[in-house]
């Protein structure tokens, strides 16, 4: 059964695309703007290293975990109304972090925050995909709104480092509120309700093992350095994330409605999309966490001079990004994933050589190689995540891939904080020496993205996206004659 959706003008399409684009800014943007101010928030709140980590993680680890949840009961409750929930929640979670006395505070009103935004990545996507039907406005249009997660990730240090060289930290969560406020009437204003032709159930167990794998790994990450890998409490939870992932395998392809559908899996891109949707954000959050800290702890400079430093990162994601878009929608997303994969590659190789006492401008140029990556690696990722998919199973995919991205992220700051952490206080030599693990990390995740990208733009990899929407297709027809009255079948 198709979704049915009012006719919308070209110019009401525009501007639900731009509220669901400002609504993936915020959220993304809070990954990196937060990053920028980590410096400050050491010294104010008197914070360890790990609790810099949990600052970030605690975040990005709820988005990963309730991602597929928020999807799936946006296509069955309403993408509108999960949207406009998201929305306040996020608002509210903002308001609390810059009240925050302490680091424990920060933390707690961190996880409130993202359990906003996740009623508000994945849900825009599907708003955007179900907003524009013809499938090269929607591949323009899934462009654009890829595109912007670059953008905000690049622009935040920029911005958060004048907020806080103006206002203190305590403004990078402040500005949230009156966007916030802002898109709520906009959405009950502009956007049009949506559902899926096809409800899913909730499934409980399901995300309970998600939430325990994630958990438990990122938790033994974090937590190694303090206890040792060796340590029963480490042990432990990696057995439970393990047990975790065996439990998905086995219960998940029981159920009619699964949380996580394994079937899309069945989609070489869309498993590649994952993959390289992991390792792209991975790179790139652990570039963040360390360089923000390297140009402010190691270079001394200041919250704002460190964000401008970044300027070379935003403005390429701001020149390739709609091109890299454009050329997805004429050629297909190889040549833009090899690009992007080679770009990180050598950033991450190029960074082994950063010390410091480096000549500036040989630090931008080395900034510029991450300008490429972020620019050209999110809209083919995005686009190959959804493509060939029925429009009933988009809420599900899309928030499959902005749990990819989150992920990555999580695992991103999770390694490369335990790499470094003993360190970061010291400075100098002992912390670039202890970031060569990190950039060895991340040119061998550019190399990934490379190989990925090349194997799931293949004749043959393509023909297993038709296979599995043909089956996802099937599978909703047989739904709907199940359930149709019996004069209509």
């Amino acid at each position: 059964m198709p979704e049915h959706l009012p006719f919308l003008s070209p110019r009401r399409r525009l501007l639900v695309l731009a509220i669901c684009c400002a609504s993936v800014v915020v959220v993304v943007m809070d990954i990196s703007i937060v990053n920028i101010a980590l410096p400050l928030i050491r010294r104010d709140l008197h914070a360890s290293e790990s609790g810099l980590q949990w600052t970030v993680d605690a975040y990005t680890l709820v988005l990963a975990g309730f991602l597929v949840l928020a999807g799936s009961t946006a296509d069955r409750v309403g993408r509108r109304r999960v949207f406009q929930v998201g929305l306040a929640a996020f608002g509210l979670g903002s308001l609390l972090c810059g009240l925050a006395p302490n680091v424990n505070w920060l933390i707690a009103a961190r996880a409130l925050q993202a359990v906003g935004g996740t009623m508000l990545n994945p849900v825009a996507m599907a708003i955007v995909a179900t907003t524009f039907p013809q499938p090269a406005e929607r591949a323009r249009a899934i462009g654009v709104f890829g595109s912007m997660s670059g953008l905000a990730l690049a622009l935040g240090p920029i911005l958060g480092g004048a907020l806080v060289d103006g206002f203190g930290w305590h403004a990078v969560f402040w500005i949230n509120v009156p966007i916030v406020a802002a898109a709520v009437v906009c959405t009950a204003l502009f956007v049009p309700e949506s559902r899926a032709a096809r409800a899913r159930r909730f499934d409980p167990v399901g995300q309970t093992l998600m939430v325990l794998v994630l958990g438990s790994a990122v938790f033994a990450i974090i937590e190694s350095r303090q206890w040792g890998w060796t340590s029963p409490v480490i042990l432990g939870l990696l057995a439970v994330a393990l047990l975790g992932v065996l439990g998905i395998l086995v219960y998940e392809p029981r159920r009619v409605d699964p949380l996580l559908e394994l079937r899309l899996f069945r989609s070489v891109p869309f498993s590649s999309a994952l993959l390289m949707a992991l390792f792209a954000l991975c790179g790139f959050g652990a570039f963040l966490f360390v360089t923000t800290q390297y140009l402010q702890d190691v270079r001394g400079m200041s919250a704002l001079t460190a964000g401008l430093c970044l300027l070379p990162v935003g403005a390429l994601v701001i020149a390739l990004s709609p091109f890299t878009g454009r050329l997805v929608g004429a050629r297909g997303p190889r040549l833009p994933l090899v690009l992007a994969g080679g770009a990180l590659a050598l950033g991450g190789g190029a960074s082994l050589w950063l010390r410091p006492a480096t000549p500036l401008p040989t630090v931008l140029a080395i900034y510029l190689l991450f300008g490429i990556f972020l620019g050209t690696v999110n809209p083919p990722i995005t686009n190959t995540a959804v493509s060939g998919m029925p429009r009933s199973m988009a809420g599900v995919a899309t928030s499959l891939a902005s749990a990819g991205r989150q992920t990555g992220t999580t695992l991103g700051v999770a390694i490369s904080g335990t790499i470094v952490g003993p360190t970061v206080t010291r400075g100098g030599t002992g912390f670039m020496d202890a970031a060569h693990g990190v950039w060895g990390m991340v040119l061998g995740l550019g190399l990934g993205i490379v190989g990925v990208g090349l194997l799931s733009t293949g004749r043959r990899s393509l023909d297993s996206a038709v296979r599995a929407a043909a089956m996802f297709e099937e599978v909703d027809r047989g739904a709907d004659l199940r359930t149709a009255p019996a004069g209509r079948r």
